[in-house]
């Protein structure tokens, strides 16, 4: 039992990939926590009982397993090359029994409210949980780490008009015998949209697939190996990698265009690449049709922004999901646009000891960068206690402007690339900025 008052203790919201990588980092450096997770067991969005997840029976990873593993725990050598969740939650729950974490959390509690104590940079932290077995329980913490992911919340797009079949978010799919006899019109043609348009092809009745944009195809396998492993080392500027890798991709994938999907109006790597081109297949054996936008839903018939419309019985938005932290208002997160506006994405620019891990999302940086993340975070904490002067100067840095941590890309102003950043250009920053805390 942890005996620590709850003053001296930071609070760690989540138990998924993030939380434990945070978990792992504040008991590392000995820094005291408690952690809660809504959840009876860890794993989080990979957890497939958790209320809150979205997996579906056939979700795999789309980075293979060594871009995407904790370095200090490397998945089993027979583990598949892209792990589904089935081999995901065992790894997850064995992450935390071998780092000892279980016993920093509390399991099957939901917090509800997270409010400072007062306006000062290093306030107290006021946290609210449901036990769920009696009244709320409040405690006031010396900091909080909020790591409860970033693909729970469905971002449902506003259609025109109305539709009496089926209309779901992919956030409501589990199974591709959802899609038994229907015919089916997915919108949105991203990792998810393109991966359970795939599994529909054997069930549904017919498949279509809705785009707005074009999409860089990206295949899983190049000369046999898992394409994230292929070129690593070879370091190219950024405007010269842009077209040389675009033109490989051509070689292996052809030109999408010629499927009907538009051409894309963005350079490659200025939006996260579509990791699947079993799709190209199916399409190109008539499988599955693309479609363009939407232009209105009437009754069982989608009409289209070409003109053609088309009926169908199911309807199901593949428009990925919102940050979501429900419990703590958006002011405290310096909340701009459509997501909060962090020092590395993940320290207030307000507040000394709150700090939000996993809010970034990169092409290929893995939970190894996450696991970067928390290191920066303990590093930080603990240097504050100990008043280090290499604390005192991030403490001062947070309060902003950030690094750029962009590459020089121009990332596409969708709701999922708002706290996008080029993995290396961000790995290089976390990673100065925590060494210089070791």
């Amino acid at each position: 039992m942890n005996t620590t008052p709850t003053e001296e203790q930071i609070a760690l919201i989540g138990a998924g990939p993030a939380g434990l990588a945070g978990a792992r980092a504040l008991s590392l450096h000995g820094v005291p926590f408690q952690g809660f997770e809504a959840h009876t067991e860890v794993g989080g969005l990979w957890n497939a009982g958790n209320p809150r997840s979205t997996v579906y029976e056939s979700a795999h990873l789309i980075s293979s397993k060594r871009m995407t593993e904790f370095t200090e725990f490397p998945m089993a050598g027979d583990a598949a090359d892209y792990p589904s969740h089935r081999e995901l939650l065992p790894y997850f729950k064995a992450y935390a029994e071998h780092f000892d974490l279980l016993r920093h959390y509390r399991f099957g509690v939901r917090v509800v409210r997270v409010e400072p104590v007062s306006d000062a940079p290093d306030t107290l932290w006021r946290v609210s949980i449901d036990p769920g077995n009696g009244p709320l329980e409040t405690a006031d913490y010396k900091g909080v780490v909020i790591a409860n992911g970033t693909l729970a919340e469905p971002n449902m797009p506003a259609f025109e008009g109305q539709f009496s079949g089926e209309l779901l978010h992919t956030s409501a799919y589990k199974s591709a015998r959802q899609f038994d006899g229907k015919r089916v019109l997915i919108v949105g043609a991203g990792n998810s949209g393109c991966d359970i348009a795939v599994d529909a092809v054997h069930h549904a009745q017919s498949i279509d697939i809705s785009v707005r944009r074009g999409y860089y195809f990206v295949p899983k396998y190049v000369f046999g190996k898992p394409a994230d492993t292929v070129g690593g080392k070879i370091t190219l500027p950024m405007r010269l990698k842009q077209a040389v890798d675009s033109t490989i991709l051509k070689w292996f994938t052809g030109d999408p265009a010629r499927f009907g999907f538009p051409k894309p109006t963005y350079k490659m790597y200025e939006s996260h690449p579509v990791v699947n081109s079993l799709i190209l297949y199916h399409i190109g054996h008539g499988d599955v049709k693309v479609r363009p936008d939407i232009a209105r839903l009437d009754g069982r018939t989608v009409h289209f922004k070409d003109g053609s419309q088309k009926d169908y019985d199911m309807v199901m938005a593949a428009t990925g999901y919102k940050l979501h932290y429900p419990f703590i208002d958006r002011a405290l997160l310096n909340w701009q646009g459509m997501a909060p506006k962090l020092y590395l994405n993940m320290l207030s620019p307000q507040f000394s000891r709150l700090a939000v891990l996993g809010m970034v999302e990169a092409s290929g940086l893995g939970w190894q960068g996450r696991y970067e993340q928390a290191e920066l975070v303990a590093r930080y904490f603990k240097g504050l206690a100990t008043g280090s002067a290499a604390a005192a100067a991030l403490n001062q840095a947070r309060q902003g402007p950030s690094p750029d941590v962009s590459g020089g890309y121009q990332y596409l102003q969708l709701e999922r690339m708002a706290y996008y950043v080029n993995k290396d250009a961000y790995r290089a920053a976390v990673r100065q900025a925590s060494a210089a805390l070791a």
